[in-house]
């Protein structure tokens, strides 16, 4: 199989990285991606705002609609902080015959070089930068000297898709419409729950 990896914080997963799923998907012919939220992300300073739970929950009735895309939990389960070159070692372990792919957007590339043994990584996954409608095109060329000569930077395109999840926290802070930003399943969950209200240390 071909399977895209997609790794973030999703606090809260939004229409944005659906897309970026999407476009991967569809441009990689990607038999399965996998969303796999960050226990606690090496170059972050503060942890994510929601449970582990509610991020896996919230993620799990985001994809609901997609049967080729799935919640993985590794990290979480493994707990601690999350480098992906571990993940990705391990996925290769227990799946040896399948082809994997890391699905990045192209923002993220000025910390490659300070990811946990990058070069490692990107023997074991093949990026796919995600350039986004409006963006600046991303300049590969130091990714392309961290990857095998089998495993070399593909980019995607993708349409240009307003949302953050730091956005989308300030406005339900502050009791602010998001809905344009989240799916409708998500954004029920969130006011539900009480996730990211003013005042509370979710």
């Amino acid at each position: 199989m071909r399977l895209g990896i997609f790794g973030g914080s999703f606090d809260p997963v939004h229409h944005g990285h659906l897309a970026l799923a999407r476009a991967c998907q569809e441009q990689a012919a990607l038999d399965e991606v996998w969303f796999v939220p960050t226990a606690v992300q090496p170059l972050k300073q503060h942890g994510p705002h929601a449970s582990n739970d509610q991020r896996v929950e919230m993620l799990r009735l985001a994809i609901g609609g997609e049967p080729a895309w799935r919640v993985c939990t590794l990290e979480i389960d493994r707990g601690g902080k999350s480098y992906t070159v571990d993940t990705l070692g391990q996925m290769r372990a227990e799946r040896p015959n399948d082809t994997f792919f890391l699905l990045l957007g192209s923002d993220t590339l000025r910390d490659v070089a300070r990811w946990k043994d990058p070069r490692e990584l990107f023997r074991l996954a093949t990026p796919l930068v995600v350039h986004r409608a409006g963006d600046a095109e991303p300049d590969l060329v130091p990714l392309a000297s961290l990857c095998a000569t089998t495993t070399q930077p593909q980019i995607i395109e993708m349409p240009a898709v307003h949302a953050s999840s730091t956005e989308i926290r300030r406005r339900v802070a502050a009791g602010e419409a998001c809905q344009k930003f989240v799916p409708n399943a998500v954004l029920n969950y969130i006011l539900r729950q009480g996730i990211y209200r003013q005042g509370s240390d979710k």
